[in-house]
């Protein structure tokens, strides 16, 4: 699956309300879960303590859901790129909401969807919707208003 390639702003603007497409599904393993705990600090342990997981309220371990979240710039590049800027900034998120978990093991993919372009000076200021879904769940585990900035 390759990425959809957008060039320029005008192109961009023309897609707005427009789902982009998918990421390929991407497993999450306790290892991966392991090293965000070690990066941010947070051990708890539905998401460190495999054992203790496994009789909590998820039945096994569960990324965290800042990791899913930290997953959009690794699976965003995999949906779609965006030419003719020269160079692009995450400006931040309006809303970030975890509606379902992501267990340990679970594979999970990006939904993207375009949900505004506005023009800034030098450039334009995108909003896109990040679905982040785990194959075969009801609901999406992470649903983020991303922002981004682009410049010509």
């Amino acid at each position: 699956m390759s990425a959809r390639v957008i060039n320029g702003a005008d192109e961009l603007k023309g897609l707005i309300g427009e789902h982009l497409g998918y990421s390929p599904y991407l497993e999450i393993t306790q290892e991966r879960v392991n090293q965000f705990a070690e990066a941010t600090g947070d051990f708890q342990w539905i998401h460190v303590d495999v054992e203790r997981a496994k009789k909590g309220p998820f039945g096994a371990p569960i990324a965290h859901g800042y990791l899913t979240l930290s997953l959009g710039p690794v699976m965003y590049p995999q949906v779609v790129q965006i030419h003719g800027f020269s160079m692009g900034v995450n400006y931040g998120a309006n809303k970030v909401r975890f509606p379902s978990p992501v267990p340990v093991g679970a594979r999970l993919r990006l939904g993207v969807k375009l949900l505004d372009v506005k023009d800034i000076a030098g450039g334009v200021e995108t909003t896109m919707e990040f679905t982040f879904e785990c194959e075969g769940a009801s609901k999406p585990s992470c649903v983020a208003e991303i922002i981004f900035r682009s410049y010509v």
